[in-house]
């Protein structure tokens, strides 16, 4: 049989590097590609069309979440794997909105990547150090929770992600800084977002995510 190709998306070299080591010795997988941001992802898995893309969630410009809606809806045969920092179960829920096929935590062993690949590889999908049926249930509860925002949930992830970071009180550059991103572009997430939501002023997003529980005090 043949292997599976692989395109790896990462924003950080040496993960990238560790995954094409441990992917070396397994002779039912290629990597065909690397991608360092949620673009170059895209514009790769378009071009190689590869059987995986292993997908990194926090990249600068295009994020993973982004990148994999996009991917799916163009290339519905490319299935995703997400390796990621993030275990909070929204990110889950976009992730599957998105059409994810695994999610693997970084901080996991590395023979979770390799079993979830594997999984993929049989057409079955993959989530670490999850209990499918609790993981279900929360995300019904995520599904209801999201319809019950309003028009919080008219966010995209990347404006959501502003939205939180705002509401939170972190300044303009903390947030470029920790999304990768130019103050610019962070000031135009932050404009879109308070037009959306109807919000006036920081205090505005701050209360309207207390309300929802998105943040604590």
């Amino acid at each position: 049989m043949k292997p599976r190709r692989i395109l790896i998306a990462d924003d950080h070299q040496v993960v990238i590097e560790g995954i094409k080591s441990l992917l070396a010795g397994h002779r039912g997988f290629q990597v065909v590609g690397e991608a360092a941001d949620g673009q170059q992802a895209v514009e790769l898995a378009l071009r190689l069309r590869p059987d995986i893309v292993i997908m990194d969630i926090s990249m600068p410009g295009l994020n993973g979440v982004e990148a994999t809606r996009r991917i799916t809806q163009a290339a519905p045969q490319v299935r995703i794997v997400i390796y990621t920092m993030h275990s909070d179960h929204r990110f889950i829920f976009e992730l599957f909105k998105a059409g994810i096929a695994a999610h693997v935590l970084k901080e996991g062993p590395a023979s979770e990547l390799i079993a979830a690949l594997e999984a993929v590889g049989r057409g079955q999908t993959y989530f670490s150090g999850a209990d499918p049926r609790a993981l279900l249930e929360e995300l019904a509860a995520l599904h209801q929770n999201h319809h019950d925002q309003g028009p919080i949930a008219r966010l995209s992830p990347r404006e959501r992600e502003v939205f939180l970071l705002l509401a939170d009180g972190h300044p303009i550059k903390a947030i470029a800084q920790r999304l990768c991103i130019s103050p610019k572009t962070v000031e135009t997430h932050k404009y879109n977002v308070m037009e959306k939501l109807g919000a006036r002023s920081i205090t505005d997003l701050t209360k309207l995510a207390l309300k929802h529980r998105l943040i604590k005090i």
